[in-house]
């Protein structure tokens, strides 16, 4: 099983997404992305490939929500590295990792 370690990008935008879900919706949906993060996280740890390649080397996309894209980089067989988590409306040009 692979270590996962959090950029400091994906960890703010991890919580600027629950504050986002806590401000405009309620605790109910803010723990549903908590719980279908750390399911994703879990299935990533064990098979770091599952998820779909990106144009960015070694790095794999899957969708936690239909609004949130986790963006994770394979480091080696023993690490990954979360990058991302992409809010999907958001304009396309202004993402980068």
């Amino acid at each position: 099983m692979a270590t996962i370690y959090w950029s400091d990008m994906a960890k703010e935008d991890y919580w600027n997404n629950i504050d986002y879900l806590l401000d405009e919706w309620t605790v109910v949906e803010a723990s549903n992305f908590i719980d279908r993060v750390d399911e994703y996280l879990n299935i990533i740890s064990k098979k770091p490939k599952t998820f779909t390649n990106t144009n960015y080397k070694n790095t794999h996309a899957v969708p936690i929500v239909p609004q949130i894209t986790l963006f994770y980089r394979i480091v080696d067989k023993k690490s990954i590295e979360l990058v991302r988590f992409w809010n999907n409306v958001k304009d396309p040009n202004s993402f980068h990792l």
